[in-house]
């Protein structure tokens, strides 16, 4: 186990030095302009710094649990372990910028989100593991990629804790949550996720990252998976939308 993490730590310095010159080969010759503004901006960047920063921030806990049951989200006590920290208000710059991560082909926007994720809350910190909610391996062929995954690497970046692939999987092909209503999302994803290895993550707290939380369905399945298998999940999103 200790060996595996070294050695992701060990490739995650060295994407973090190749990923550097590519950035900045990119913004050189690709600039971009901010889908809020029209201002030029990085190659990576969806909007520019000034529009960024004005996205509604976020810094309370959500209880996916309560949310998928259509109760109030905010201040449970009730479900500890089903806690999930949105970093933003999911408006249409923020909206922006995860549609460019999630169906415009543009992984890269991932890389500069990690100080975004990292201030959702202060439960982030001190966490053994990040990790991503999986897709399916169809649906990562499809696209080519999990945004959860990029995500879930900026912000293990971010905090300098190890991100911990292939634990959390998915083990059925489920329909996409966007085309569906609160009750049959929750049932979309009812028992789709498993733990491959619980003895890793026994009495771990665990950081468990995605895009973005609506019903509260997705997180409610991977983190009741989670806290089955010993850990002491809590969740990440970069949006809430409301």
């Amino acid at each position: 186990m200790r060996l595996g993490v070294a050695a992701n730590d060990v490739r995650a310095a060295c994407a973090r030095a190749l990923g550097a010159a590519v950035d900045a080969a990119l913004d050189a010759v690709l600039p971009q302009q901010c889908a809020a503004c029209g201002r030029t901006t990085g190659a990576h960047a969806v909007l520019c710094t000034a529009c960024r920063d004005a996205i509604p921030r976020l810094s309370l806990g959500l209880c996916a649990r309560c949310l998928a049951d259509g109760a109030e989200p905010v201040g449970c006590r009730r479900h500890p372990h089903f806690t999930v920290w949105p970093a933003w208000v999911y408006d249409r710059r923020a909206e922006a910028v995860v549609h460019a991560l999630k169906y415009h082909g543009r992984p890269g926007v991932a890389a500069v989100l990690g100080d975004a994720l990292a201030a959702a809350g202060p439960p982030l910190l001190c966490a053994d593991f990040v990790i991503d909610v999986p897709l399916h391996a169809a649906r990562r062929r499809e696209r080519g990629y999990n945004q959860s995954e990029r995500l879930a690497d900026a912000l293990s970046r971010t905090l300098g804790v190890a991100r911990l692939p292939g634990v959390l999987v998915r083990t059925r092909a489920t329909h996409a949550q966007a085309r569906l209503g609160a009750r049959e999302r929750r049932r979309n994803v009812r028992g789709a996720f498993e733990v491959c290895h619980p003895a890793w993550l026994q009495g771990r707290k665990v950081l468990v990252v995605d895009d973005v939380i609506t019903t509260g369905a997705t997180f409610e399945a991977c983190l009741a998976a989670l806290r089955d298998a010993g850990a002491n999940p809590v969740g990440v999103a970069l949006a809430w939308a409301q």
